[in-house]
């Protein structure tokens, strides 16, 4: 089982973005120079903003951002960099989740870098041809409300979704289509195969399980007591926590045997034929490092540190969080299948 090492601090976050200056129609890409580098990324502006202003005070390099579209979530640069693939004019990719970068390494479009600053990752969040590798991030929680149920009827594991003594309807999911939800149903697909993994869901879907339209829906309807509990991301859940709401987070099957919770990393690849090389491998080190993990903690965009002793947020309830045993990889792997599935069995 893979574990992440944790401790102690604060949080919030979400995944943003509004297309910035660099490269709009038009209007080109300044020229490259030793002193500047060009990053892509999906990460919230109020939140890479400030990393990379530090980054530039430090090292004294220029940082040219290009931000993603708000209503094109991740996918829209990625477009944007498989159609520059000829003429590469980005240095760095440094996205929210890891699917889509996977994607770009799988396309040829990332080049192999081994930072220093990895070392102490564990080995499933890196990719084994160094073309990316994955830093603190989020996972699948429960969030239960604490007026609605006594703590001998938390829930410990997914199976207790299944539970016919729990009602259904007072249980919550995100579509899981989209986001994490989707990217939980992959890690599933992974870890248990694709016939167990459909039937699960199958069965949630018969049983009648709530499915809202995203993980901050399941929050708000577990703060206002219209659920009892139901599966969300830390993000969401610590701001109920921080907000003072009486809800309580639960990671689930964290027993010795158990399946352990998707942990979902941030993920940063150099480019592969970038104009600006050699500042890219400088500015991947620099974001790789403990420390900015431990600032991502504190700026509530992230709540897991995958480096050995960063410090956690405060709403977070363990330790240690065991995670799935199959890598972030081999579930990108069955995103497709997993997406097709869901879709099928949560009609719309």
């Amino acid at each position: 089982m893979m574990q992440v090492s944790l401790r102690t601090h604060r949080s919030g976050g979400g995944i943003v973005a509004i297309a910035l200056l660099l490269g709009l129609a038009g209007c080109g890409m300044p020229s490259a120079t030793v002193d500047q580098l060009v990053v892509y990324t999906s990460v919230d502006q109020n939140v890479s903003e400030p990393v990379f202003a530090d980054f530039e005070a430090e090292t004294g390099i220029d940082v040219l951002p290009v931000f993603d579209l708000e209503a094109a979530k991740t996918t829209g640069l990625v477009n944007r960099l498989i159609a520059e693939a000829g003429a590469p004019q980005a240095d760095v990719w440094w996205n929210g989740e890891l699917s889509q970068t996977i994607r770009l390494a799988e396309a040829g479009l990332l080049d192999s870098y081994a930072s220093p600053s990895a070392e102490g990752i564990p080995a499933a969040y890196r990719d084994a041809d160094a073309r990316w590798t994955g830093f603190g991030g989020r996972a699948r929680v429960f969030l239960v409300n604490t007026t609605a149920l006594t703590p001998d009827r938390y829930p410990s594991g997914l199976s207790d979704l299944l539970d016919p003594e729990r009602e259904a309807a007072r249980i919550g999911l995100a579509y899981p289509v989209f986001g994490t939800a989707a990217a939980q149903a992959a890690a599933l697909y992974a870890v248990w195969g694709r016939p167990r993994a459909r039937a699960y869901y199958a069965d949630l879907a018969r049983r009648g399980i709530r499915v809202v339209d995203g993980n901050s829906v399941v929050r708000d309807l577990v703060v206002e007591g219209q659920l009892d509990w139901g599966l969300t991301d830390t993000d969401d859940a610590c701001g109920a926590v921080e907000r003072g709401a009486a809800v309580e987070i639960i990671f689930p099957d964290q027993r010795q045997g158990e399946i352990g919770t998707l942990v979902v990393p941030n993920s940063v690849g150099l480019i592969r034929g970038g104009p600006n090389p050699d500042p890219a491998r400088r500015f991947v080190d620099w974001l790789l490092r403990p420390e900015t993990e431990a600032r991502l903690i504190d700026d509530g965009w992230i709540q897991l540190g995958l480096h050995p002793g960063v410090a956690a947020p405060a709403c977070i309830p363990v330790d240690d969080v065991r995670g799935h045993a199959v890598s972030p990889a081999q579930a990108a792997e069955q995103i497709d299948a997993a997406k097709a599935d869901m879709a099928e069995i949560f009609v719309r």
